[in-house]
């Protein structure tokens, strides 16, 4: 692991400093970023996965598994993933449960079909172990590249419509509706002052980040965020 042009002369007398430690296993400089940046990046990525924990108890709390477990069960398996990926891989990405998935689970397996979520988890068990097997016999890359282009580029587009979807509704901008099945928020004097400040909260932070991001403000998200 190179540490030309980060350790310096004194490193040699102290290689077990904070700053020589985190060099060696996550070559900050060789990847063109700092402590600070990564910093903010690992915050600003947490509060915007953050509502996995709200969400995917919720989901499968419907499906008949105990919201509790499944908070507990989420935050564990992206806390290991996550750091799996972090000291394996040394590339900066959250691991969590799938979005789309965790709703094909509750709707379509357990409500839609009828089959209890034990069995529905025993299923993702063993689709864990194919997809395991699929890894080291190189058959995912082959699976991968067979996919058409296009259709990856459609799910990663459906997956971020449905994620907009659920963020306009936890922001009260869209409700539903019995004519059209989802509407915008009427503002009301019944509702002012309590998902119409959520949604006047929502827009504001929308718009502070796309400013902040316009003036290519360091860290726009996380400001953005902590703003609102």
């Amino acid at each position: 692991m190179d540490m030309v042009g980060f350790s310096g002369k004194n490193d040699k007398k102290s290689p077990r400093t904070s700053d020589g430690i985190l060099e060696k296993i996550f070559r900050l400089r060789e990847n063109n970023t700092s402590k600070k940046v990564e910093f903010f990046a690992g915050i600003t990525t947490f509060l915007s996965t953050a509502y996995i924990l709200a969400v995917n108890p919720s989901l499968l709390g419907q499906a008949g598994m105990p919201p509790s477990g499944v908070f507990v069960a989420t935050a564990l398996a992206a806390f290991v993933g996550t750091v799996v990926m972090a000291l394996l891989a040394n590339y900066p990405l959250v691991l969590a449960p799938g979005m789309g998935l965790n709703a094909y689970f509750a709707f379509s397996i357990v409500l839609g079909m009828g089959y209890s979520w034990q069995f529905a988890l025993f299923v993702v068990f063993i689709e864990g172990l194919i997809f395991i097997a699929l890894t080291l016999t190189k058959a995912r890359e082959k699976v991968v590249e067979a996919i058409p282009q296009s259709l990856k580029i459609g799910v990663g587009s459906g997956i971020g419509v449905f994620l907009a979807y659920i963020g306009l509704q936890n922001a009260h901008i869209i409700d539903s509706n019995d004519s059209t099945l989802t509407a915008f928020l009427s503002f009301e004097s019944s509702t002012i002052h309590t998902s119409g400040t959520a949604a006047i909260l929502a827009f504001i932070g929308v718009v502070l980040i796309v400013v902040l991001v316009h003036k290519k403000v360091f860290g726009a998200l996380f400001w953005g965020m902590i703003g609102t």
